[in-house]
């Protein structure tokens, strides 16, 4: 894990006027980060860009009236509880949570210190806050979507591969997005003919084993939930790549890496529209009167070279309807 501390002057001289006329007088700000990403993962690099680039054109200047401390767990959940505690004990202002496991225990750490969050699919459910509408708390940020996105992962595999009939699904099996993910997924499945198998995702050894288990039983397909997958998405990506089973995956970043179709949210747009709500926050609203918000817009990313590798011809009309197609 590798700590950093943005503690460079953000420098642009258009955005100074800007700046001077945004910043609230008195001392310096402190606003913390916990990933779940490492810092030597290119999404978390993304994310922390649009996050440098939103506070500067709101006004604030990094060195001179905002402090960073950001802790990275980069996959080792052993991690999460030290990293959200030290977080806490250095009473930012407020806490960015970019994830769903972080917000689970930087709610355990504080009561007090308002927290935005992420990309956590369910967050009434799993008791981060008390409805979207009226969080109730010091916690408030945006979801990733509605547990019935899920099923639309089965339907793309079925429309690749009209005849399959056995589907491996990586998820947290701990987690609430995780179960709330697989049941939707298991409703859509039992539709279209498809056989689950699920398959947790806490283990490394256990995802290696359980890929090669299905591959060796035959020919199928995997959907990778956004459960607790995104840490570990180059090992899913290669261990699927490598029995040559065609997968559906959450975001984007998961197709630019290599795999071979990806539905879900954008997910650089939570990370401005958090922000936003953190310089809310510094200005002096509360993140109980701050309603939490759904995801405005979703991609399907296709991947030819990876569809190539796998002998797998893409419909014309998913195609047509792709938001991205990478060749």
């Amino acid at each position: 894990m590798r700590r950093r501390e943005f503690l460079g002057v953000l420098t642009c001289a258009a955005a100074w006027p800007v700046a001077l006329k945004a910043r609230p007088a008195g001392r310096v700000r402190v606003i913390g980060i916990l990933s779940i990403l490492g810092s030597d993962d290119p999404e978390s690099n993304a994310r922390i860009k649009v996050f440098e680039q939103t506070l500067q054109q709101l006004g604030w200047v990094v060195g001179r009236d905002l402090k960073i401390e950001t802790r990275e767990i980069g996959g080792n959940l052993d991690h999460v509880e030290r990293y959200a505690a030290e977080l806490v004990a250095l009473a930012p202002d407020v806490i960015f949570s970019m994830g769903s496991v972080p917000i689970v225990a930087l709610q355990r750490a504080t009561r007090t210190i308002p927290i935005v969050f992420m990309n956590v699919p369910d967050p009434v459910g799993a008791g981060v806050v008390q409805s979207m509408a009226h969080p109730g708390s010091n916690i408030t940020g945006f979801s990733t979507f509605e547990y019935g996105m899920s099923g639309k992962w089965a339907e793309l595999l079925k429309q690749i591969m009209p005849d399959i009939k056995r589907v491996l699904v990586l998820r947290d099996s701990v987690s609430t997005a995780g179960v709330g993910q697989f049941a939707v997924v298991r409703s859509v499945a039992q539709t279209l003919g498809i056989e689950l198998t699920p398959s947790n995702v806490r283990d490394t050894d256990e995802i290696e084993r359980n890929i090669a288990a299905f591959a060796r039983s035959g020919k199928g397909g995997v959907i990778v939930t956004s459960a607790g997958t995104a840490a570990k998405r180059k090992l899913i990506i290669g261990g699927v790549a490598r029995y040559k089973l065609p997968a559906v995956y959450p975001y984007r970043y998961y197709a630019i890496d290599g795999g071979l179709i990806s539905y879900g949210p954008n997910t650089s747009e939570p990370v401005k529209r958090a922000t936003e709500y953190i310089d809310r926050i510094l200005k002096g609203e509360k993140p109980a009167d701050m309603p939490v918000q759904a995801p405005n817009k979703f991609e399907l990313v296709i991947n030819l070279n990876t569809a190539k590798a796998l002998g797998l011809a893409i419909p014309q009309s998913l195609l047509s309807t792709a938001d991205e197609v990478i060749e």
